[in-house]
């Protein structure tokens, strides 16, 4: 099984090898049948976080080679797998986020590499977003894209419902400043 990149490139997906030696082939099987099934929303929520598809895909496989890892274990617990990663995927970016946000100083400036643009950048609301906090676009995210009601946001970010709706006050206050200056911007 292999994950598509949004550059089209194939990498493999997190399969057998990624669950210990000590899980069952029920449980392998089940977690390939998860993946599989929940791969595209993954994606779709993963480049929603990062306002990149391709961290978005690398936050996505990241996360489920560690749920990978713990399948067997997860099962037992009867915990909401799809629940679990979107949980683990919000709490992985806020971490990845933390740590680029230290400076970092080197000898000699890296070469960059060429990206091809993101066919969002361009656009006031994706741009916009992404200057939210990770904690306050994650709630929008799962709010206005994947359509959860406050109490699924709540148990999928592992926050009450009031933090929720602040979250979500906060985050459309800053949303709607930052579009009415590029309104007015463009008259």
């Amino acid at each position: 099984m292999f994950i598509q990149s949004p550059g089209g490139e194939a990498a493999p997906a997190v399969g057998a090898t990624v669950v210990g030696r000590s899980e069952t082939g029920e449980a392998t099987v089940e977690f390939e049948d998860f993946v599989r099934a929940s791969l595209p929303g993954l994606l779709r929520y993963g480049h929603a976080l990062t306002g990149s598809p391709h961290d978005g895909a690398d936050l996505v496989q990241t996360v489920l080679e560690k749920v990978g890892s713990r399948w067997a274990k997860l099962m037992r617990q009867d915990v909401d797998p799809l629940a679990y990663v979107r949980r683990s995927m919000a709490n992985a970016h806020v971490s990845r986020w933390r740590r680029r946000r230290r400076e970092v100083l080197v000898d000699e400036f890296p070469e960059r590499a060429v990206m091809p643009p993101d066919r969002l950048d361009g656009e006031p609301v994706w741009q916009a977003l992404a200057q939210l906090p990770p904690r306050q676009r994650a709630v929008l995210v799962l709010r206005y894209y994947e359509d959860f009601s406050e109490a699924q946001i709540a148990a999928t970010l592992g926050i009450s419902a009031g933090t929720v709706k602040s979250q979500a006050s906060k985050a459309l206050a800053k949303l709607r400043a930052s579009l009415s200056s590029v309104e007015g911007s463009d008259r």
